[in-house]
């Protein structure tokens, strides 16, 4: 008989630790540029950051790019966090299901008539098993 599956939590602190590194790994320009999207959003984040440093010895508005730096700064880190987050969550699904997988059992039918107990998955083309009601 399957064990009970346990859903896992939209704020499981496994996935979201995990998540949160995996948001700046994801800031790398490989990974970015197969989202076009948001790679335009950090080569913007990218020019506003190093325009920063660039506009208070030239004039300029200072608060304005420090607004826009963040705000692109956010949206991508966001973007790679909740990426990483259905990514972790897909992976702990799959693995939930390989793990009820191995848990099933299945009834196999000898030729002699008696039911023998097995893994599911060691049941091969033309075996003959017996599944009970609740199974």
């Amino acid at each position: 008989m399957a064990a009970k599956i346990k859903a896992r939590s939209l704020y499981d602190k496994t996935i979201i630790i995990p998540a949160i590194g995996d948001s700046f790994r994801k800031l790398d320009p490989r990974w970015m540029v197969r989202n076009p999207v948001m790679f335009v959003a950090l080569i913007g984040a990218l020019i506003t950051t190093a325009k920063l440093f660039y506009t208070p010895l030239h004039g300029g508005s200072w608060g304005f790019f420090l607004q826009i730096a963040l705000w692109l700064w956010f949206t991508v880190l966001f973007a790679n966090f909740a990426e990483a987050m259905a990514e972790g969550r897909g992976k702990a699904q799959a693995a939930t299901l390989r793990k009820a997988r191995t848990q099933t059992m299945a009834n196999l039918r000898r030729l002699d008539g008696s039911l023998e107990a097995m893994p599911a998955e060691a049941l091969r083309k033309d075996d003959v098993f017996v599944v009970h009601a609740g199974e």
